[in-house]
């Protein structure tokens, strides 16, 4: 009976073992995930803040304003901050992130490309202008109406160049950036993160910064939201929202709201109130103003 009950006893020790032994297992699995997770989030911050750090270097060569690349470099590097102490690390909420300033990253790449283009339609234009005085100056005394034509020709050219890249400017003066959308619950209480449940949106408050330029006129800016759905459908409520001209189309919005632009970056709200309840999926904000889309959020009901 001695002997039975020590190979019982021995018995359970060894599963007991063995259990916590396959316990320790998965969390050191969950541990080397968690680990992987973070190391990579940070190298992906860190490779973004490298291609804007060069996108800044290039656009202060080529003469255009970098103060929309600052303000994003200035929210990256508080990020990154952020993620050295977070002690609720979310790889789904930095993924959000990631793939918000990838998308900033894009949008700034056609602008870049328009500013590269540009600035080599004048240097071949001045060059070849240049060539053409000379020429014109090695010439007599007879070709004097000859280059009164030229310097008349060189100031169309001139006033074209400078209408065409005030138009590009122009075009790019109005950008919402950093977009958040926040759920507020009927109690009042703010939400953030871009991931929400249905039952607790009562209304959104989408919040951005509009960054100052100095060719943006101060006036009042009629500012119009998209909101929609997973399925590309505008999240609308009777009696406010409408239809927008968009490229040569007319496309919905779902609120429009007349912001005094003061041209100092300045912190725009807008709040969308639906009566009906959100269907869970991904949400796309897009924010148009002046004819052109001048930012976009995310955000996630569940």
């Amino acid at each position: 009976m001695t002997i039975g009950a020590l190979l019982g006893i021995t018995a359970l020790l060894a599963y007991l073992f063995m259990d916590s032994r396959n316990e320790a297992l998965e969390i050191q699995k969950m541990l080397t995930a968690k680990v992987e997770q973070f190391a990579s989030t940070r190298s992906k911050l860190d490779s973004i803040s490298k291609v804007l750090d060069q996108k800044i270097v290039e656009v202060r060569r080529l003469g255009g304003s970098v103060n929309e690349l600052q303000q994003i470099k200035r929210q990256l590097e508080n990020d990154k901050r952020k993620l050295r102490s977070d002690l609720s690390f979310s790889v789904q909420q930095y993924n959000l992130k990631i793939r918000d300033y990838q998308s900033f990253l894009v949008r700034n790449e056609v602008d870049l490309r328009k500013l590269r283009d540009e600035n080599g339609l004048l240097r071949n234009q001045t060059r070849s202008l240049e060539e053409e005085k000379l020429s014109v100056l090695s010439e007599n005394e007879g070709l004097k109406t000859e280059r009164a034509a030229l310097a008349r020709t060189l100031a169309d050219y001139s006033l074209q160049n400078a209408e065409l890249q005030n138009k590009v400017t122009l075009a790019s003066a109005m950008k919402a950036v950093g977009v958040q959308v926040i759920a507020i619950s009927e109690g009042g209480k703010e939400r953030r993160g871009g991931s929400y449940r249905a039952s607790r949106i009562d209304r959104l408050k989408i919040s951005f910064i509009m960054p100052s330029n100095p060719v943006a006129v101060k006036n009042d800016k009629d500012i119009y939201l998209r909101i929609l759905d997973a399925n590309g459908a505008v999240v609308g409520e009777s009696g406010v929202g409408g239809v927008m001209s968009f490229e040569g189309r007319e496309i919905g919005y779902s609120i429009r709201q007349t912001v005094p632009f003061e041209n100092n970056d300045q912190e725009v709200t807008i709040f969308f109130r639906k009566e009906s309840t959100y269907k869970p999926g991904a949400y796309t904000v897009e924010i148009y103003a002046e004819g052109f889309q001048i930012g976009d959020g995310r955000f996630e009901v569940k």
